[in-house]
């Protein structure tokens, strides 16, 4: 058996309406129907990693027992969108040899990690010269 990619990410929480409407003002996702959710396409480039992390390890909260992370384009553009409507960082953005992350929360405290993959911008720039 081979896994070809995740099928989907589901969670409960307590107000369906208010979830909906912070993911669509901060992500553009939007969930206009009756089943509560959308369809996100994987560009070229695309990763999803699947990652285990012990009970005690404090990369993030450990009463939370999955932490979504989202790729985007552009970190710059992603922070000017966050601080415009007004959703704080939870920490510092961090640089590493596997891009650059920062991480908020959604309306349930569930952190969100926002990640731009600085290896995708590099190849990509090596690739027009």
């Amino acid at each position: 058996m081979k896994i070809k990619g995740f099928g989907g990410v589901f969670w409960r929480t307590r107000d369906v309406k208010a979830l909906k409407k912070w993911y669509k003002e901060v992500f553009g996702i939007s969930m206009e129907n009756d089943w509560n959710g959308t369809v996100i396409r994987p560009e070229p480039g695309n990763e999803t990693t699947f990652s285990l992390f012990t009970e005690e390890d404090r990369y993030f909260p450990p009463e939370q027992s999955v932490m979504l992370n989202f790729q985007v384009d552009s970190m710059d553009e992603c922070l000017q969108h966050f601080k415009k409507i007004g959703v704080p960082l939870l920490k510092e953005p961090e640089q590493s040899e596997y891009g650059t992350f920062i991480w908020i929360a959604d309306p349930d405290g569930r952190w969100i990690e926002i990640w731009e993959n600085n290896l995708i911008q590099l190849n990509l720039s090596a690739k027009k010269t």
